[in-house]
């Protein structure tokens, strides 16, 4: 078959799988990534991140996921989503980022599928790759010309903003790649700088992940004390950088929010292990560990909740209580910041020796990118 009729018949499976858009960008190492990384990492931005930090030699070059490939095809899929809702009768509740309300992984690797299927059927390789560490997904799109860079970082479409996620089938069929890439479209528009809660977005495309709350809900050991009134509601992800944006503004406020736009903070803490994981499992959570579910939460009930409601009150004496000292920590800055007695219990727990309390306490490995 024509190499042009095949790259039609590729674009053309992965809108109809659903995807918003698809492009092709050409097999060749991402070299300025590759260097952003190892100097952002040699300035300590990545916060203790891994994901594509880990290997930037391997997450740059797609020609290591498969050898003698050609050719990647790169898919958007939207996740936008409205707001979360308001409290639930008043029980404090805490917000999640709008890609994590529901599988939108699933649904991209499932339509990235599609594409792979196709070429497989054709004669060649494929192997589909999203939210993984062997590729800069952002770089991918950027290169297949699917949009262009934000100020905040993402990957904005032309038109329609970042709410996508991004993934890629790296293929050895010889399609021809995008003939040109989108320009700059933010011109001097600076709101996700000036509207992010902790100013992590320290230059135009440059984040400071320690700076960052999506990033620190998902980093093992202690929230960082300096950041936690900022945290607000939020017990996964932060979409401010993107609620801001003008070509975002107003987008998915049509839809129905997803399954877990909000979570019940006091019906989180309740919760036992097992629970905790079937409900949030899909989430990156640092070792599979939910103690980082409840740190996150005991933050988000300190911020909202009601200091003078018994079932409030209970729980954080609970968890002043906690045999885990992380937890214990957390439950004592919650007290305080609701005005309770912080002396109660085991709330001053601290490190005497600046260690971890154990080894789930130290940074590891990362989370998604995007």
């Amino acid at each position: 078959m024509p190499p042009g009729l095949l790259r039609r018949d590729v674009l053309e499976a992965g809108r109809r799988a659903g995807l918003a858009a698809v492009g092709v960008a050409a097999v060749e190492r991402f070299e300025d990534t590759r260097s952003f990384l190892f100097e952002r990492k040699a300035e300590g931005l990545h916060g203790g991140m891994q994901f594509t930090y880990r290997n930037p030699e391997r997450s740059t070059d797609p020609a290591r996921i498969l050898p003698g490939s050609a050719a990647l095809v790169v898919g958007a899929l939207g996740y936008a989503q409205p707001a979360a809702p308001d409290g639930r009768d008043g029980r404090p509740t805490a917000r999640v980022a709008r890609y994590a309300t529901g599988d939108v992984y699933g649904e991209l690797r499932s339509a990235l599928a599609v594409v792979a299927r196709l070429l497989i059927e054709r004669g060649h390789r494929a192997v589909v790759v999203a939210d993984d560490n062997a590729l800069v997904d952002r770089e991918a799109a950027y290169r297949a010309g699917l949009g262009h860079y934000g100020k905040n970082s993402n990957l904005l479409l032309a038109g329609a903003g970042s709410w996508f996620v991004l993934g890629s089938v790296v293929t050895d069929a010889p399609l021809r790649p995008a003939a040109e890439r989108v320009p700059d479209g933010c011109g001097p528009c600076r709101r996700c700088l000036d509207g992010c809660p902790t100013a992590a977005i320290v230059a135009p495309g440059v984040v400071d992940a320690r700076r960052c709350l999506a990033w620190l809900l998902q980093a093992r050991g202690d929230f960082p004390e300096e950041y936690r009134t900022a945290l607000g509601d939020r017990l996964y992800g932060c979409d401010d950088c993107q609620e801001v944006c003008p070509p975002n503004r107003g987008a998915g406020e049509a839809a129905r929010p997803g399954e877990q736009a909000s979570v019940d903070v006091l019906d989180l803490l309740a919760a036992g292990d097992d629970e905790l994981m079937a409900r949030h499992g899909r989430w990156y959570v640092p070792a599979r560990d939910p103690r980082y579910l409840r740190r996150n939460a005991l933050i988000v009930l300190g911020n909202v909740a009601d200091g003078s409601d018994p079932t409030v009150i209970d729980t954080v004496r609970c968890y002043q209580q906690h045999s885990d000292a992380m937890l214990a920590r957390h439950a004592a800055w919650a007290a305080q910041r609701l005005g309770l007695d912080v002396d109660s219990g085991l709330g001053r727990h601290e490190r005497r020796d600046g260690l971890p309390d154990e080894p789930g306490d130290a940074v590891g490995t990362a989370g998604p990118e995007q």
